[in-house]
């Protein structure tokens, strides 16, 4: 069979000396084995505000939307603002499915299954506040345009909320079926592995009967091609209906052609936050720094960077707009987000979605992952802001400064956003729990392409053909021919330079080729450098970052000749603390 080759100056996707079977170890273990007290004590918060969010929309529901902090001038707030914040939250798993499914990506393949499940997840966040908000849910079926035998034909389709009806549980469903078609063959690898009955049965029946015979395989990339390519346009169309709600009203601050591009790049650059959010966690959690590591991060930051940008430009553009139209009440409306009561709303949502994600340019900083993490939890909390001086700011403050009012949230208005919030978590916790977070069969496909030890030519796992596994084996035996142990290096000369060399050596550490670490991904050093480096004995960045004293740096540099001087042996140390430091994180 001939596979497809990558370059090796990409980096790997999956790090380590992985094998087929290790990988299904890897993402079924979560699954298989007890969970760890830290899931208990983290589901059971997020149960508890969970609980405490479905008794505030019970109490709403039995009370009326009387109990939110509307009044006669803002009679949206909150609720609509949590609903396009959830909304946009759900769209980077369908850009991730979808969209990088047709481009090719193999990143996301590490990152896909979690976040389908987030937008599926928060797609139920987003669908509860058009139904509260009709204050009667029991008849929240006269949205649907059912057949006049039910009675009259109720849907008014000049309504925002029928558009959201419709753009939500289209949304839904398409992301629904293609979350799952994409689960059943790992299922099927979990029931082939279950040892109780009952966890066998359950997952045989979510399985379909999937025994992955070629034609089943033929047709499961067939059925998630074309619904990715159904998926796609639904990234663009579900927001930018979701920004008719206010683009087709006749409101200063509204009514503009530019919200549809808008809230789509806001909602991509929102959804994209929370997923690094949700995935730095999750690969400390499970052990899946192998699969999802700095460069998966790195790509999202890239997305999280250019769509801040867009939604920067965005912003800018309608300030100008609003002084280019010479329109007072639309000029006002925008010196009144930035200067009026509300300023501080607005100010924070230019500074976390502005200028933070600019900080991306810094590639130290976009492969940090503790900064990332930040990063991220400071974009979702701008979106939101967004969403809010959106909706807020413009409502507060009509054409008559006589109606003009303030919109104060009340403890049912927070009690049920913080509600969704735990119920999000409830949701996401139990998919961690009892399904594979990654596409474990889809990760495997990639594994000869682009898994470190297939990059580096010594791969222990079987190949597809004995030829193949006969040329690694060579290659293999040629690595570690080439490769003298410390005492072969020691009877070569007894020259000071070498002993020299064995003691730095052995203070860095012993470490065997089969502990070796790509050190091509440090900046400047190639293939050469490396190979050198191999054969006195360093292989990891460890063992680099261990370089100390200014004698050891003279040593080194002596030894690589013209291959590296002692600012580049310095700046490789630091490098190497950095990779070190935020694996450990």
């Amino acid at each position: 069979m001939v596979m497809h080759k990558e370059a090796t100056i990409r980096e790997p996707l999956v790090l380590g000396h992985k094998t087929f079977h290790e990988v299904t170890e890897d993402v079924c273990k979560p699954i298989e084995g007890k969970a760890p007290k830290t899931w208990y004590i983290l589901f059971a918060i997020a149960a508890i505000i969970g609980v405490y969010g479905v008794g505030c929309i019970l109490y709403l529901l039995g009370t009326g939307i009387g109990t939110w902090g509307l009044n006669k001038t803002i009679n949206w707030a909150w609720d609509i603002t949590n609903f396009v914040w959830w909304v946009g939250i759900g769209h980077a798993g369908t850009l991730i499915s979808a969209v990088l499914l047709l481009f090719r990506q193999k990143w996301r393949m590490a990152i896909n299954r979690s976040a389908e499940a987030m937008t599926i997840f928060a797609v139920f966040m987003a669908g509860m506040f058009p139904l509260i908000h009709m204050g009667r849910i029991w008849v929240a079926y006269w949205v649907m345009p059912l057949p006049n035998q039910f009675g009259s034909l109720w849907p008014n389709f000049n309504s925002p909320l029928l558009w959201d009806v419709f753009a939500i549980s289209t949304y839904l469903s398409v992301s629904l079926v293609f979350w799952y078609i994409g689960l059943i063959p790992d299922f099927a690898t979990i029931r082939d592995r279950a040892k109780k009955p009952l966890a066998k049965k359950m997952y045989g029946m979510l399985s379909f009967g999937w025994s992955g015979r070629a034609k089943q395989w033929s047709r499961f990339e067939m059925v998630s091609l074309v619904l990715a390519g159904l998926a796609t346009p639904l990234v663009f169309s579900v927001h930018s209906i979701v920004s008719f709600d206010f683009a087709t009203s006749v409101i200063p601050g509204w009514h503009t052609t530019i919200f549809p591009p808008y809230f789509v790049a806001g909602a991509v650059f929102s959804g994209f936050a929370m997923v690094q959010t949700l995935m730095l966690v999750m690969r400390k959690a499970y052990n899946l720094e192998a699969y999802i590591h700095t460069k998966h991060i790195e790509y999202m930051n890239i997305v999280i960077m250019a769509t801040g940008s867009i939604v920067g430009v965005a912003y800018l553009t309608e300030l100008f707009v609003s002084w280019y139209s010479g329109v007072e009440y639309e000029a006002y409306a925008f010196i009144n987000r930035a200067t009026g009561p509300y300023w501080w709303a607005y100010w924070a949502m230019m500074t976390c979605n502005v200028v933070s994600p600019q900080l991306m340019w810094f590639k130290k900083l976009r492969t940090s992952l503790t900064f990332t993490f930040i990063i991220a939890i400071v974009v979702n909390i701008g979106m939101w802001f967004e969403r809010f001086v959106i909706i807020g700011t413009t409502l507060h403050r009509d054409y008559l400064p006589s109606s003009w009012s303030m919109f104060y949230p009340t403890h049912i208005d927070i009690g049920i956003f913080v509600g969704t919030i735990g119920l999000f978590f409830v949701f996401f916790l139990l998919f961690t729990r009892y399904f594979p977070v990654l596409a474990l069969n889809e990760v495997k496909t990639i594994l000869k392409s682009s898994g470190q030890s297939y990059k580096d030519g010594d791969a222990k796992t079987p190949a597809f053909s004995v030829e193949e596994q006969h040329l690694a084996d060579v290659k293999m035996k040629a690595k570690s021919s080439a490769t003298p142990a410390k005492e072969d290096i020691e009877k070569k000369t007894g020259s000071a330079e070498n002993t020299e060399l064995n003691a730095l050596v052995a203070s860095l550490g012993a470490v065997t080729p089969e502990q070796k670490d790509d050190l091509k991904e440090l900046a400047g050093l190639g293939p050469v450098v490396e190979s050198k480096m191999n054969e006195i004995g360093i292989y990891t960045f460890a063992q680099i970052a261990r370089i100390d004293t200014e004698s050891e740096l003279t040593v080194l540099t002596a030894y690589l000749g013209t291959a590296g001087n002692k600012a580049k042996l310095v700046a490789w140390k630091l490098e190497a603390v950095e990779i070190l430091k935020n694996d450990n994180k």
